[in-house]
């Protein structure tokens, strides 16, 4: 993922010096000087627009790289037309594959009959007020009728966040595991916005232990037991009527869960007996060597460090690795301590493991959170979110002592039981938390720096190393190979590894979000593409249009000057000071020579434009001298706003060159008194600028 990133500074036009800013300041100060061969300017108005336009431009490339039902013109080598006039599949991607994977979502279809996979949202969107994005679904406009169901693989976000936005849309039953159902309906439970009048969510609990086989439409489908870092993680094995296909979802082969819930081995070597057609394969980690150890080899590093810890203990982790809670809360049961959980998420999901069964929690475990202040030191452990120096998070509350039950202290132990999430820029959220974390006495633990802190490991990935990769390739024995879930790179990779196992070249296919993917008994091949893209998500759940955020680019760029100018329609003279708002632009206390300049160019320019020309033409005209004077005196281009409220006389129309003109007399309304009309002139100029400006006041 490509995180937003202040542009540097560019060289302008000639005779137009680079920008400076004052460091002292919360803002950029004046520049200098001008040439009286422009009116005192030391750029031409052409250069400032086009100064605005690229910042614009700018703020739109970065803001392009979310857009939904963004097309594509592929650049890879286009294959020989199919002959095949057999019964095809269509495999279409509308999020997976690419950003290391996320806002996972796989369509099948087959004539009349589709299935999605998967339906997850990408957490790792890096813009202003945005929590997260979901997969654009116009594509799913068109085939809505041939919608038969979701089949999940696994019950992380990046698999289901994306359903209480599309489900209640393109509504069909929800298949799954039980943990997973579990998941999915804990997540509309939480959902902050109501749902349309009318829908229900359906769910449908698939028994991955006895190979059960549901008919869905045209397809036979099955989930097949798998290791990961949340229970319930399975494969999707679709039958079709051209053959078998499996979607792997997430996976490592763990030879011994802390669950004792081991990848079915024996039922994918035996469906690749039986004969696979495609293997969907995630490649998250393609290019880590060997094997991803165990779960269960970081069981000992909790008992260790509780057994030595001369305090209270606070661990962070992913709110979803109940196998990772399990194993902290049986190892505070073997050392004497209470645990507390905290984080929303952390809760919520354990309490449906509970109620499910997935978890085992001896009585007279759990205490409060808002206890934890009162107990003896060495008597608790707090299980939490934030390992990931989320902002809000309980740890990361906790960190900067913002947190409403616990304040950190010396002597106390954290350890963080996980490691930056890869593509998602979460390093320098850890790093910083980390440092206060430091600052307040605290020992942390982590794993990257194990050896120093003298622990075991303290985490394991979720996602396989190579020599899995290899396992996965060789116990289906796939036809036709083609790998999901991860970023260009790490599918080319996975693709070598696949040609490595045998299956020859010609046989994969390396495709994008919005392919059209034929797929027959003896053909692979791209033969189209659908819109597809990104839709954003803020804070409330609520989507963000692409404009909204490219305006919010430029905002954090260039900033905001709003100009205020109350008009005399009469005589075109300013009744009042120009109002002057500025927001992350200058901080005009700093600036007061160059604010007096801008009202008195203001008051010059009102008076040589507003009887000229009409009044749409005349905001545009003050809106381009605005931008061209602050360029020139600041080098920068912010978001400016002219707001004219014109007061006095008769409205009047416009001649067909745009100049205006007097209404005729016989449709004039009656004149009210001048007490009256002064006093509703200021009534109206009082509450228009009350409305503007807020509780702030001009300078």
């Amino acid at each position: 993922m490509e995180t937003t990133k202040p542009r540097p500074p560019r060289p302008e036009e000639s005779g137009n010096p680079k920008r400076s800013k004052n460091p002292n300041s919360r803002g950029s100060q004046p520049k200098q000087g001008g040439s009286p061969a422009n009116g005192g300017r030391s750029v031409s108005r052409g250069a400032a627009i086009r100064a605005q336009r690229r910042s614009q431009d700018d703020a739109q490339k970065i803001a392009n790289k979310y857009l939904p039902s963004a097309s594509k013109t592929s650049d890879k080598p286009k294959r020989a037309p199919m002959i095949d006039d057999g019964p095809q599949v269509k495999i279409i991607a509308l999020g997976g594959q690419d950003s290391g994977g996320s806002k996972n979502m796989i369509i099948m279809e087959y004539l009349n009959d589709a299935i999605i996979m998967d339906c997850g949202n990408d957490l790792g969107v890096d813009l202003p007020g945005i929590n997260y994005g979901i997969a654009d679904t116009t594509y799913l406009e068109t085939i809505r009728h041939k919608l038969k169901a979701y089949v999940i693989t696994h019950g992380h976000l990046d698999h289901i966040g994306g359903l209480p936005h599309i489900l209640p849309k393109f509504p069909a039953p929800v298949y799954g595991s039980r943990f997973t159902i579990g998941r999915v309906e804990e997540i509309f439970q939480n959902f902050g916005l109501p749902q349309p009048d009318g829908f229900e969510l359906k769910t449908v609990v698939m028994n991955e232990d006895n190979h059960e086989r549901l008919k869905i439409g045209e397809f036979f489908v099955e989930l097949v037991r798998i290791t990961h870092s949340i229970p319930g993680s399975t494969c999707i094995v679709v039958d079709t009527p051209v053959g078998r296909i499996i979607n792997t979802g997430d996976f490592r082969l763990d030879p011994n869960p802390l669950d004792h819930e081991k990848t079915d081995t024996e039922r994918l070597i035996e469906l690749g007996n039986e004969g696979v057609l495609a293997l969907l394969s995630e490649s998250t980690t393609t290019e880590r060597p060997g094997r991803t150890p165990s779960e269960s080899t970081i069981e000992q590093s909790f008992v260790d460090i509780m057994n030595q810890a001369p305090g209270r203990i606070f661990i962070g982790l992913f709110s979803t690795n109940m196998n990772r809670v399990q194993m902290i809360i049986n190892a505070a049961v073997q050392n004497g301590r209470k645990v507390a959980m905290d984080g929303r998420s952390m809760v919520s999901t354990l309490e449906m493991a509970v109620r499910l069964g997935f978890a085992k929690i001896p009585k007279g475990t759990f205490v409060p959170i808002a206890a934890v202040g009162t107990m003896k030191d060495e008597e608790v452990v707090v299980v939490c979110t934030g390992s990931q120096g989320e902002p809000n998070s309980a740890l990361q509350r906790m960190s900067n002592g913002e947190h409403r039950h616990v304040k950190l202290k010396e002597q106390d132990t954290v350890i963080l039981a996980s490691t930056p999430i890869p593509y998602s820029g979460n390093d320098a959220l850890v790093r910083s938390m980390v440092d206060d974390l430091y600052r307040k006495g605290v020992h942390v633990f982590r794993h990257e720096t194990r050896e120093i802190d003298g622990c075991g490991p303290l985490h394991v990935s979720g996602h396989a190393s190579i020599d899995e990769y290899k396992d996965m390739i060789d116990f289906t024995k796939p036809k036709f190979f083609m790998p999901i879930y991860g970023d260009f790179t790490a599918k080319r990779q996975h693709i070598e590894i696949a040609v490595e196992q045998g299956i020859p070249r010609k046989n994969t296919l390396n495709f994008d979000n919005g392919d059209v993917v034929a797929l027959t008994a003896n053909h692979l091949q791209i033969i189209g593409e659908v819109p597809h893209g990104i839709i954003l998500v803020d804070q409330t759940g609520m989507i963000v249009n692409n404009v909204v955020v490219k305006d919010r680019l430029m905002l954090a760029e260039e900033g905001l000057v709003a100009v205020i100018l109350t008009v005399d329609r009469k005589t075109g003279a300013l009744l009042t000071s120009p109002d002057i708002i500025s927001r992350g632009f200058i901080y005009m206390r700093d600036s007061e020579d160059l604010m007096n300049e801008f009202r008195a160019e203001l008051r010059r320019a009102v008076g040589q434009r507003f009887k000229r020309i009409d009044l749409d033409r005349f905001k545009q005209e003050i809106k381009e001298h605005v931008t061209h004077f602050l360029y020139d005196k600041t080098g920068r281009s912010p978001i400016v706003i002219p707001v004219v409220n014109v007061i006095g006389g008769k409205p009047e129309g416009k001649s067909p060159n745009g100049r205006r003109k007097a209404a005729p007399a016989s449709n004039a309304a009656p004149e009210p008194s001048p007490e009256a009309a002064v006093a509703d002139q200021q009534k109206r100029f009082q509450e228009m600028r009350a409305r503007l400006l807020g509780t702030d006041q001009p300078d």
